[in-house]
């Protein structure tokens, strides 16, 4: 069983289609994984073995009947738990919510479901995705596979976790501020930030709605042009949903080529604050796109420089706003106070409870944003900022055909180690917030392993808006480069888990 779990979500889906592999074996492979390793990680919040079997046995049969089915019928996959499924349970990794069940399905859980894509659990994730480590779950931190006393990014740590340490083949994310594409730098995996409303919102649990965007995290390139084609398209559910068709991006991973293509470096997205070892595979891989035929361009987008103060009055006010409906009235906890249990009162009581000191900051912030006689200087002016980074970006690509950057600016750290300082928290987003404030597209890719401690550096690919399928065009060349350097890829060089290799 040890090869299935190791192989691409494109090579099980052949397997599985010429009935090599079946289905039932390649799920229970996975369960079998987790129940051996996760007890160390803490990626998935809830495992869905029941159900999850049963797709896959039903996939077996509906293809021993000769049915038509979708290529990745029976792969399994893991989903983020901020995006509502139902007959499972639905946390966003807050207490306030513990034991929630949702009635309905998200529009990607359905797209899924569709696909008969067996849904092995829910994920860990920073409480309602506030969070660049995972550190703030009610339930526990996740930990990185390479290294277990480090983090694994965040927020949603737990879907690049599970990936990286061979317990899903894929995953969804959520992507706020960089919640899909930092834990994948600092994991090893791929992670993809679509459009915004490429891919429909509906029944994703809302931090901030301009930002949040759900998709796919992999190990491969391929892997998650698949993914990403399940998920993506139109949802008249969602009314910042796009209606653009999806794109032939399996085919653009396919068919990679960046002979003659423009990549522009953004100047503002590296030098100071940035590890070493992150730098040098930078520059490496620039050189690979060079010798490929790339040519390589500088840009500047100086109002990068803003993005993460604007950021950060944008989203928790916006949060403030969304989390105003956790009250211990319409729905999970309530928490009733001794006395007289006014609205206000059990209110306060369930709030104080049930919500993290991180959510609780951020709360805080954002209503301040927001209030009376500040709106304007805060709020309003982070929108003004917003709007000169759109600009950058809309300069920039007019120099270049696609933008490059380190994806985060060091390595894991470790668990613990950023926990008191927020603000050294917020800067480990500093490079993938740009891409949210102006609802573009953004891909990160593994790309090596930095000098000083040996851990997994990430490379960021960020295209105009609605062009995914150029970011997969490059990326899997990239991707093809790299392991011809390294002679396969990086997650083969990983270390065992708790003694399971």
């Amino acid at each position: 069983m040890s090869e299935i779990i190791r192989l691409s979500a494109a090579a099980l889906a052949q397997k599985l289609q010429s009935r090599e592999v079946s289905a039932v074996d390649a799920t229970q492979a996975h369960l079998d994984r987790i129940a051996a390793v996760d007890g160390s990680i803490n990626a998935f919040l809830h495992v869905n073995t029941e159900e999850a079997l049963l797709v896959a046995a039903e996939v077996d049969k509906a293809r021993a009947d000769g049915d038509t089915l979708h290529p990745l019928a029976g792969v399994p996959i893991a989903v983020k738990d901020l995006i509502v499924t139902k007959g499972q349970p639905t946390t966003a990794g807050s207490k306030i919510l513990e034991g929630w069940h949702s009635p309905y399905d998200a529009t990607v859980i359905r797209r899924l479901r569709e696909a008969r894509m067996p849904i092995l659990g829910k994920t860990n994730l920073d409480e309602f995705a506030m969070g660049s480590s995972t550190e703030h779950s009610a339930y526990g931190p996740t930990r990185n596979p390479w290294d277990l006393d480090r983090i694994p990014g965040g927020s949603g740590g737990g879907s690049a976790a599970a990936v990286a340490a061979f317990e899903a083949p894929l995953a969804l994310g959520t992507d706020t501020g960089g919640s899909i594409r930092q834990p994948g730098a600092v994991t090893g995996t791929v992670g993809v930030k679509p459009t915004y409303g490429g891919v429909s919102r509906y029944g994703a649990i809302a931090m901030a709605s301009s930002l949040d965007q759900i998709g796919p995290v992999s190990r491969t390139v391929l892997d998650a042009a698949l993914l990403h084609e399940v998920i993506g398209g139109h949802d008249p559910h969602d009314s910042t949903s796009l209606t653009d068709p999806v794109g032939a991006l399996v085919e653009a991973a396919r068919r990679g080529e960046v002979k003659g293509l423009r990549v522009g470096v953004i100047k503002e997205l590296s030098g100071e604050g940035y590890q070493t070892g992150v730098l040098n595979r930078f520059a490496e891989s620039l050189e690979l796109l060079r010798g490929a035929g790339a040519e390589i361009v500088e840009v500047s987008c100086p109002n990068f420089k803003y993005a993460l103060g604007a950021y950060y009055l944008i989203m928790p006010s916006e949060a403030s706003s969304n989390l105003a409906k956790y009250d211990g009235v319409r729905f999970g906890l309530r928490v009733v106070p001794e006395g007289a249990p006014t609205i206000e009162r059990v209110m306060g009581a369930t709030r104080a409870a049930g919500f993290g000191d991180e959510v609780k900051r951020r709360i805080i912030l954002g209503t301040y944003a927001l209030s009376a006689g500040y709106y304007d200087a805060y709020y309003g002016s982070a929108q003004k900022v917003r709007t000169l980074i759109q600009r950058d970006f809309n300069a920039a690509f007019t120099q270049a055909d696609v933008l490059i950057s380190p994806t985060a600016p060091t390595t894991a750290f470790r668990l613990g180690e950023k926990l008191d300082d927020p603000l050294a928290m917020y800067l480990n987003d500093v490079a993938t917030i740009p891409a949210n404030m102006a609802g573009i597209p953004g891909l990160s890719l593994p790309n090596g392993l930095a000098d000083e401690d040996n851990l997994p550096v990430g490379i960021q690919l960020l295209a105009p808006a609605r062009q995914d399928a150029r970011l997969y065009r490059v990326g899997a060349v990239l991707e093809s480069l790299l392991e011809d350097k390294w002679g396969g890829p990086l997650l083969a060089q990983a270390p065992e888990i708790a003694g399971v290799k």
